[in-house]
């Protein structure tokens, strides 16, 4: 007789549905054979990481006999520098993706409500359903406002219950590229109980910033229940070696370390991000590019009559007017890899990361042969 793991299966867990990433180039080369792919799926920064971070990466592989520092002591103290906060007040995670996490393990239970927007980031209903908390999801703004699809804050207020715990935030957000304004964001976070821990996810910061996009960064000292969630794998190019951390009082940071597993970001990602945070002439190269390529994307999508979805990020979330799934198996069958976001509520969109200029204007021709299908 075999045995039923599914029933064995924390109740959590049994109907969790994993993240479904974009697809990796090497599945196209193997379902299509095809060889000159280019992918604008995942939101990369299409010049990589910095020379300097790459190097100093390498030249930690002939100690990787040697376990990495627990603590992550030195890229703390980096970043404790950078951004003018006690070292204290850090957590480091494999990747943001894995502070979400320890966020949920740290203080929700089966007790608890976890608190997002529809089409917010889809790690947020799985970090709180895999603890057994309950997700409660507040409406997006209208197609009509000036955010569409975005974080509609006072829709999310309304939801707010003693049982909530943790709000997730992202600004910008994932996948629709929309923001929130300081004011608007601040007059939320001070209403907030502070048994609530708002998580303001700033995955994408870094290209918000030309749009006039804050980091909430700076209300830590006035709000205890705060919490902002940075990551190297956006703008800082390092998507392959996970790093992110989080940013909060030292008592919160202090519980999430105590779930946080043991040598959770490895000795060449901590090398390499002390690299990167310390190269500010690569990231000005990357969020240049990104301003320049994101203008003449969504023009170029504009002058086929394609509506875009406004956006601070490194991605354009664009509305194909119709079910995007067959555009998109057009679009890969040319060999550009872009992402359908269907899963997200948004079933006519397509987010097409912004990458070089020969790169979009590959995916603008792949497009242009897609639509005419």
């Amino acid at each position: 007789m075999s045995c039923d793991f599914l029933a064995m299966a924390a109740p959590g867990v049994r109907n969790l549905m994993p993240y479904q990433p974009g697809k990796p180039e090497s599945e196209l080369r193997r379902e299509l054979g095809l060889s000159d792919i280019i992918k604008l799926a995942s939101n990369e920064n299409p010049l990589g990481p910095s020379s300097a971070a790459v190097q100093t990466a390498a030249a930690t592989l002939s100690e990787c006999a040697r376990y990495p520092d627990g603590n992550g002591h030195e890229l703390k103290a980096a970043l404790a520098a950078h951004h003018g906060v006690d070292a204290a007040c850090l957590t480091l995670g494999n990747g943001s993706n894995d502070v979400l996490e320890l966020l949920a393990r740290a203080f929700c239970t089966s007790a608890d409500q976890v608190l997002f927007s529809d089409h917010a980031f889809a790690v947020y209903p799985l970090v709180a359903q895999a603890v057994g908390a309950e997700s409660v999801v507040a409406p997006a703004s209208g197609a009509g406002q000036a955010m569409p699809y975005g974080h509609d804050l006072a829709a999310m207020a309304d939801r707010i219950s003693h049982r909530t715990r943790l709000i997730f935030l992202a600004n910008p957000n994932n996948p629709t590229g929309t923001w929130i304004d300081a004011a608007t964001l601040e007059a939320f976070v001070s209403v907030v109980p502070e048994t609530c821990l708002v998580v303001v996810d700033e995955a994408y910061t870094q290209y918000a910033a030309s749009c006039g996009v804050s980091t909430a960064l700076d209300w830590l000292t006035r709000f205890p229940n705060l919490v902002v969630t940075r990551t190297f794998s956006k703008a800082y190019g390092l998507a392959g070696l996970r790093v992110g951390y989080s940013v909060s009082r030292p008592e919160v940071a202090d519980l999430m370390n105590r779930v946080r597993q043991p040598f959770n970001v490895n000795l060449p990602a901590q090398a390499a991000a002390i690299a990167a945070l310390a190269d500010a002439s690569h990231l000005a190269r990357s969020v240049e590019l990104n301003d320049v390529q994101r203008a003449r994307l969504v023009e170029s999508c504009h002058e086929r009559g394609l509506s875009s979805l406004p956006s601070a990020a490194n991605f354009v979330c664009l509305d194909m007017g119709r079910d995007a799934q067959p555009i998109f198996q057009a679009i890969l069958r040319r060999g550009v890899i872009v992402r359908p976001v269907a899963n997200y509520g948004l079933p006519n969109h397509l987010r097409v990361t912004v990458g070089t200029e020969p790169e979009n204007i590959r995916f603008i021709q792949a497009l242009d042969e897609a639509l005419m299908l």
